[in-house]
């Protein structure tokens, strides 16, 4: 049986109000519809740690930087409705446009630092939009749990903080990023890439892989990224936005592997962006811990023999 659908704030809160007087706690999954296996995961993960769970389907106009990139975004409420039937989510929350951006409405949510640089530089007010549309959907919901794939992990910052700066009561709940066999990151942009395209695509992962065993093994960070980038471009990649080295827990970019650090690549493939990144070793690097180190390259996401090509 399919959750049901509500479409106004009221009436979701109005459930919501219905959960609580019988004590049960509550996990919300933002979506923008469009949904894969990665999104399923999250909903997985809500479901072992709240009593009832909210799936969002919400094509968020004010996070686009174009009306193209906007109009061509998926939008498949029937199908994403027809994926989360059988895992168990206890509503689907569908609002318009308008009932999200109101007539007159006229605030912004806005969160510095985390958001500087990296997708934030080439995308201007896209973390505005997020933000916002991220703040409104912890209100309406009123839930104790959110999840978020660590995929976007700007995004993921962007989140944490606002909460922390906001003291919005929610937990934010990151889970790892969930690939195809040949390491690809799901994506529901994956969905825009031509046969020939797709088969490039895992490409980007795997240099990914390659780079943070060549870090690892003590290669000079800033000619090593130098590297990589132009490998993504040989591999066919169009453009690469950025390919950086920036601490986990900050997002500041780093010039060795002396905290726990992440490769954060943003790439063009034809006319679709692709985004990826990978958790680093650190600190214990040394010679007799090194096999050990490289196997924990992607500790949380693909192994290495998954995401390398042949």
């Amino acid at each position: 049986m399919s959750a049901p659908i509500v479409r106004t704030v009221a009436e979701l809160r109005t459930v919501v109000a219905g959960w609580r007087r019988t004590g049960a706690s509550v996990a919300v999954v933002p979506t923008m519809g469009a949904l894969h296996e990665g999104h399923l995961s999250l909903v997985h993960s809500a479901l072992q740690t709240a009593d009832r769970v909210i799936v969002t389907l919400f094509v968020n106009p004010k996070q686009f930087n174009s009306a193209a990139d906007l109009a061509a975004y998926p939008r498949t409420e029937n199908e994403d409705a027809a994926k989360l039937a059988p895992l168990g989510a206890h509503v689907l929350y569908v609002p318009e446009a308008a009932e999200m951006y109101p007539d007159g409405f006229a605030t912004t949510v806005s969160v510095s630092g985390v958001s500087d640089g990296l997708c934030g530089a080439f995308r201007p007010g896209h973390f505005d939009g997020v933000a916002t549309v991220v703040a409104k959907l912890f209100l309406q919901t009123g839930a104790d749990f959110a999840f978020f794939g660590e995929k976007d992990f700007q995004q993921l910052h962007v989140v944490k903080r606002m909460v922390r700066d906001l003291d919005i009561p929610i937990v934010v709940v990151p889970c790892p990023t969930v690939r195809e066999a040949d390491g690809l990151a799901l994506s529901s942009r994956n969905a825009r890439l031509s046969p020939t395209e797709r088969a490039i695509a895992p490409k980007l992962a795997s240099i990914l892989v390659e780079t943070a065993e060549r870090l690892a093994n003590g290669s000079p960070v800033t000619s090593t990224l130098a590297e990589a980038r132009a490998a993504v471009l040989s591999a066919g990649y169009r453009e690469v936005e950025y390919l950086e080295l920036r601490g986990e827990a900050d997002l500041q970019p780093i010039a060795s592997i002396d905290r726990p650090a992440r490769l954060i690549v943003a790439a063009w493939l034809g006319e679709t962006r692709l985004i990826d990144n990978l958790r680093m070793p650190w600190s214990s690097l040394l010679a007799d811990q090194m096999p050990r180190a490289c196997q924990e390259l992607a500790a949380g996401t693909a192994s290495l023999i998954a995401v390398r090509l042949p």
